[in-house]
């Protein structure tokens, strides 16, 4: 596993890499992360990869973890400021052809690039994401956009705890929230640009264009979902599989918002057959 930075020309984005001592040929997945979290929560995952044989690569977003944290006025902050930045990332890391794998709020951006993408992608893979109009903000998230309230919130670095363990319905080891919480202890520009981006979200008109894109999506996807997630109902997911014979879902029984973090090993089991399963 590699740690790795990457100037695009207007950013710089921090990202992690599992290289694969035996290449499988097949193209190499992005997994990207949702809100507070950050690269890191792939690593069990990236490394599953690897020894597979994929090369695999987790960024942090922009604003998140150790990329550039850039003033508003600099990058909007908005999932069409993310889309435009995320496609730079694409290209300046030569994926012509790639899989991706996404997980919570905002990573919901990587599948709207899929979706406008769709001759680069070979399949996408789908954990605990806003995918419906029925998504709404949760009540932790929405604290982080009030007035006063936000800018308060948002600095500490107790955030993480509590969103992360709220969400998981686990408790998260110190160990990895040391990780979370670094970049807050460092600077409050990464609160900053939470807030910002939360706020910005646009929920409504991003889920509608993600749900209609979905159900008439070409490429094999496998949605794996937290069935007990607190923030995100399941009866939509399920509903909106049933759309499209393109759409898998394999439902983690006792899962819920961040599965990665508790049940890496078991999205293993289905995540990698899935990538090795031939096109047709």
């Amino acid at each position: 596993m590699t740690d790795k930075t990457l100037d695009t020309g207007k950013l710089e984005w921090f990202y992690r890499e599992g290289v694969p001592e035996t290449p499988n040929h097949k193209p190499p997945v992005l997994l990207l992360h949702g809100l507070p979290s950050q690269s890191y929560t792939w690593l069990p995952i990236l490394n599953q990869l690897a020894e597979n044989g994929f090369q695999a690569i987790a960024p942090d977003w922009i604003g998140s973890g150790l990329s550039d944290k850039p003033e508003k006025r600099d990058f909007a902050y908005t999932p069409q400021a993310y889309l435009e930045a995320l496609t730079d990332l694409i290209k300046a890391l030569n994926l012509e052809r790639l899989s991706i794998v996404v997980q919570g709020y905002l990573a919901s951006v990587g599948i709207q690039y899929a979706l406008q993408n769709s001759d680069r992608i070979e399949k996408l893979v789908i954990l605990n994401t806003p995918l419906t109009p029925t998504a709404k903000l949760p009540w932790p998230m929405t604290q982080w956009t009030l007035p006063f309230v936000g800018d308060m919130v948002t600095q500490d670095p107790l955030l993480i705890d509590r969103t992360l363990e709220g969400g998981s319905g686990f408790v998260v080891s110190d160990e990895k929230l040391d990780v979370y919480r670094r970049p807050y202890l460092k600077t409050s520009a990464v609160g900053r640009a939470l807030m910002i981006t939360t706020k910005n979200l646009k929920l409504a008109k991003t889920m509608a264009e993600i749900e209609s894109g979905l159900k008439s999506w070409s490429k094999p996807t496998l949605v794996i979902w937290g069935m007990l997630d607190p923030w995100l109902a399941a009866e939509p997911v399920e509903q909106l599989v049933k759309t499209n014979s393109q759409l898998e879902l394999i439902p983690l029984p006792e899962g819920k918002h961040y599965p990665q973090e508790h049940w890496p090993d078991e999205i293993g089991e289905v995540l990698i057959p899935f990538l090795r399963r031939q096109v047709v």
